[in-house]
């Protein structure tokens, strides 16, 4: 079978059908996985990992992407029942983010489904595959995981549905949930199954979560043990559940957690402790299994936009200590960093290389943040039992080793590769890692060169960063750095392109209607916006999502760290009149704008946005061609050979706030 140009046999796929199942020679199967995106065996796909991780490990897997969940449910039926369980993967992002904008209307397509097709996947697919499989196998268990059920493992406000939700077991009525990224667990999970212990025996596994009965905790309650508010309570007093984040937060990126317990409707939500960040080797195992890293050929001849912004990408490791408000990643990877081995990564580089539309341009060598590859703290001690989400807010934390050496290592062992060209960092970078002064002159000059490194070689054209917004209160709130460090990278970034004489541009990121956001701090955004010469596409309107600690201060109107009270725009005309702002110098938004300061009170900003009448035509020259005049049109002529890959999956990551 051939896809693309090279060639698979079917059986180099994980099986999807009967047929396939019969081609391996089975009779019977393990573990059948049912995905709700298309199944892409790529090491970026999570169904693709866990099927992998399993089949190394000798269970029989099978997956079922995309299921039809309508009528006699065929579908969950043509493999029959598995001898251990079924598994939900209900996708790479969260269905409702994947599905709906900020304002809740229907995106233009489903990334991660064939030709971005809309009705391949139900909204909330956990629960629905969940409730299909438990009415046709009642005695088979099933287990979640993925983003979806992840991010809903204990209470947790629903912004499609403006619910104050449960864990998503209680809905769902699956056995257990498999919280993070699920390697171990679920090998730990399907060897106790398979050496016949019941799934409801089982309550001692790391990073799972099950539902318990109030006489069942009274035998194992621990000391240790966090007891949260009761979902009752919660519904009740929001201030209640803005307490409970914290301690949902904290122990979500603690090296060595407490185990969590929520009563909710009569019963107790018990969530595992995770398991310590992968090492190296273990990383490595689960990167190195033969993907073959295309969709499946069932898919033959159909644009899947996710794997198309990936195929030509690696990623490089795990985890973000970033511990930025609105985003999700450290809920679900953790803060500490797993990285990849050097030789690991360029096994699989060697393999995009051998793709027959591969142009010798390799779209992203990145991660979650590009710059956090192999950085950890200088003295593992405090890191044992450090809790804070962030290791850089509000400063970098004094223990965090900084220094980017073996990065460059990398990025050099990468570009000497026969078949590379250029190797581009289409992951968003941390600046205020590049301007931190470190006490140790090394990682300064290091830091110094990979900055130089970065913008000279690594650059496709454009480079993302993300500011998020100028106004130094909501961007404590957002646990980003203040806007003065964006300005002073940007300088850094324009001196180096002078000096190098490229035509680059530096692309930032903004968010509207973020808590403690007011127009008037919009409208100062956009004057500032305006003397950079700035005009933004890279933009979105705060969407909460469950488990970020934005979501619950957005919900609750209260700061889950000090239970102060938190503004936040919440109805669609108040988001609209703060996301206007950004398109300043669009002519069609000048009335409203001029109109909008004037009840604000700021008239004095409309000759800042609109001096000389608003003619940006009477602008200095050299400011009319600046390298970021009119974001625009250098979407359009950014210039290199690819147009351009280096739309990451990690942008995916940002649809999910």
């Amino acid at each position: 079978m051939k896809s693309t140009g090279q060639s698979f046999l079917l059986t180099d796929f994980l099986p999807t059908t009967k047929k396939e199942v019969e081609l391996r020679g089975w009779s019977e199967l393990d573990i059948i996985l049912f995905s709700g995106d298309a199944y892409v065996d790529h090491p970026s796909f999570g169904a693709a990992v866990i099927g992998r991780v399993l089949e190394a490990n000798g269970y029989k897997v099978a997956i079922v992407p995309q299921p039809d969940w309508h009528g006699d449910f065929r579908d969950f039926k043509k493999l029959g029942r598995p001898r251990l369980f079924f598994g939900i993967s209900p996708g790479c992002m969260d269905s409702m983010v994947n599905k709906y904008t900020a304002n809740k209307r229907l995106r233009k397509e489903d990334a991660y489904s064939p030709d971005g097709r809309h009705d391949c996947r139900p909204e909330y697919p956990t629960i629905v595959y969940s409730q299909i499989l438990k009415q046709l196998y009642p005695d088979v268990p099933v287990v979640l995981g993925g983003i979806e059920a992840s991010l809903r493992r204990l209470t947790h406000y629903d912004y499609w549905k403006d619910e104050l939700k449960p864990c998503i077991l209680c809905e769902a009525k699956a056995d257990v949930i498999i919280y993070g990224m699920g390697e171990k667990t679920i090998l730990q999970l399907a060897g106790r199954l398979a050496g016949g212990q019941r799934i409801e025996d089982i309550r001692d596994i790391p990073q799972m979560v099950y539902l318990a009965k109030k006489d069942e905790i009274v035998d194992f309650k621990s000391p240790h043990d966090i007891i949260l508010h009761s979902h009752q309570e919660c519904l009740r007093n929001k201030k209640a559940q803005a307490e409970n984040f914290r301690h949902i937060e904290e122990e979500s990126n603690k090296i060595h957690a407490q185990r969590i317990l929520q009563e909710t409707n009569g019963v107790y939500v018990v969530v595992n402790p995770p398991f310590p960040p992968m090492k190296t080797e273990e990383l490595d195992a689960s990167f190195d299994l033969p993907y073959t890293r295309l969709p499946h050929p069932k898919y033959k001849n159909k644009r899947i936009p996710a794997y198309e912004m990936i195929k030509h990408s690696v990623n490089i490791h795990r985890g973000c200590f970033g511990g930025c408000a609105f985003c999700t990643i450290s809920a679900h990877q953790g803060k500490f960093i797993s990285s990849r081995s050097k030789e690991s990564v360029l096994k699989e580089v060697r393999q995009v290389t051998q793709m027959p539309d591969f142009k010798g341009y390799l779209s992203d060598l990145g991660g979650p943040s590009a710059n956090m590859y192999n950085m950890r703290g200088k003295n593992q001690a405090s890191c044992q039992k450090c809790k804070r989400p962030s290791c850089i807010h509000p400063q970098i934390c004094p223990n965090l080793d900084t220094n980017p050496q073996k990065l460059l290592d990398l990025y050099k062992a990468v570009d000497q590769l026969p078949g590379i060209k250029k190797s581009f960092i289409g992951s968003g970078v941390r600046y205020d890692l590049l301007l931190h002064k470190s006490s140790d002159e090394e990682t300064n000059r290091q830091t110094r060169q990979y900055t130089r490194e970065l913008i000279t070689r690594h650059v496709s054209g454009r480079l993302k960063v993300a500011p998020e917004h100028t106004c130094s209160e909501v961007l404590s709130l957002m646990r980003k750095p203040p806007f003065k460090q964006f300005e002073d990278f940007k300088q850094i970034f324009d001196k180096i392109n002078r000096e190098e004489h490229l035509n680059q541009q530096i692309i930032p990121y903004f968010i509207s209607s973020h808590p403690g956001c007011t127009e008037e701090n919009m409208a100062e955004l956009a004057v500032m916006c305006r003397d950079l010469d700035f005009q933004l596409e890279q933009i979105q309107d705060f969407t909460p999502t469950p488990m970020t600690i934005s979501t619950e201060t957005w919900y609750t109107g209260f700061n889950p760290y000090t239970l102060e009270p938190v503004f936040s725009a919440k109805t669609p005309e108040k988001k609209q009149n703060q996301r206007m702002f950004f398109f300043w110098y669009q002519p069609e938004m000048r009335s409203k704008i001029e109109r909008e300061l004037r009840q604000m009170g700021r008239s004095d900003l409309i000759k800042k946005l609109y001096p000389n009448g608003g003619q940006r035509n009477n602008m200095p020259e050299e400011r009319k061609t600046g390298p970021n005049q009119q974001f625009r049109a250098g979407e359009q002529r950014a210039h290199g050979n690819e147009k351009r890959g280096n739309k990451k999956s990690y942008d995916n990551r940002r649809r999910k706030r």
